[in-house]
């Protein structure tokens, strides 16, 4: 098999992911209208874990997993559960694209966490570009909590936690075949939802009280653990055929099918000044993994992102 012949089907299943993982949004949305946020996070844990466990098993892949690795997991399910959490939230009352957008800022997070945090070399260029894509944010930011108050700043919540999960999911990536560990970190995630949902229904929290599903909600619910589960195999075997670098750029098109799914379903269309915000994280973005690339080939290396 020739490296193009490699590298399609990959391409292809990168687009397959930026198509399927909005759906997951929708699902969430609709769901989001008769169904608690907790109970929300805990569905997509439940069916997603379900899901997974024949896949695992049809591979004849195992379920164990040492002490390290244990740990590392639920470490990930937290901030699963955290990002999720503040996604659907936001969700709740914010287009899917303005949230979305914001949550792009989590590459510029995971930067400069690497940089700051983790002592990573990171050029001034990468920097300045992360500084631009936040300002982009800001933009999207704006008439969002103008017109919706604090929530707006619940994806930048997400951006963080999924910078974390993202930056946990590196160090387990050569402990831990990618697909039993999305098994196991949605059985965690979903293991992590029972006491917050217990404290909140005690507490007559709203958004965590547990409360089952009825109708069509139970339908939504599922979707979004089934749509997690799709697009998160989508995007593993995506990486398994075409590097991360020649993926990357393509990840953008999530917003795009974001916005004309938010449009089609709920009639939501980003303003001028959302999608200039939108533009500039994009451009930020593209350019940050161009020098991610420059960088890797001056050092004779191959860039690398998670599954």
């Amino acid at each position: 098999m020739t490296r193009t012949d490699r590298i399609l089907p990959g391409v292809a299943l990168m687009i397959a992911f930026c198509i399927v993982a909005p759906l997951i949004d929708v699902a969430s949305k609709l769901a989001g209208a008769g169904v608690p946020v907790g109970v929300i996070v805990f569905g997509r844990g439940v069916v997603q874990a379900a899901l997974m466990a024949p896949v695992v098993l049809l591979m004849g892949l195992s379920f164990a997993l040492d002490r390290r690795a244990f740990r590392l997991l639920a470490l990930r399910a937290f901030f699963l559960v955290a990002s999720t959490y503040c996604f659907v939230a936001a969700l709740r009352v914010m287009p899917i694209a303005d949230a979305l957008a914001i949550v792009f800022v989590e590459p510029f997070v995971i930067l400069l966490i690497g940089r700051f945090a983790l002592g990573e070399e990171v050029g001034p260029r990468r920097l300045a570009a992360s500084v631009v894509g936040f300002v982009g944010s800001l933009l999207v930011i704006q008439p969002s909590f103008a017109a919706f108050g604090a929530v707006a700043l619940l994806p930048l919540g997400t951006a963080v936690s999924f910078a974390f999960y993202m930056l946990v999911t590196r160090t387990l990536s050569a402990r831990v075949h990618p697909v039993p560990m999305q098994f196991h970190t949605a059985l965690l995630a979903a293991l992590i939802c029972v006491p917050l949902l217990a404290l909140g229904t005690a507490l007559g929290e709203p958004s965590t009280t547990f409360a089952l599903p009825q109708g069509i909600f139970w339908l939504w619910v599922f979707c979004v653990g089934l749509a997690s589960a799709v697009s998160h195999m989508a995007i593993t075997y995506a990486l398994a055929f075409a590097p991360s670098s020649t993926l990357a750029p393509l990840h953008y098109l999530e917003i795009v099918t974001a916005v004309v799914l938010g449009y089609l379903v709920f009639g939501d269309l980003p303003n001028a000044l959302t999608v200039a915000g939108i533009g500039i994280i994009v451009a930020s973005g593209l350019y940050i993994i161009h020098r991610e690339r420059v960088t890797a080939r001056a050092r004779g290396l191959t860039t690398e992102l998670p599954a």
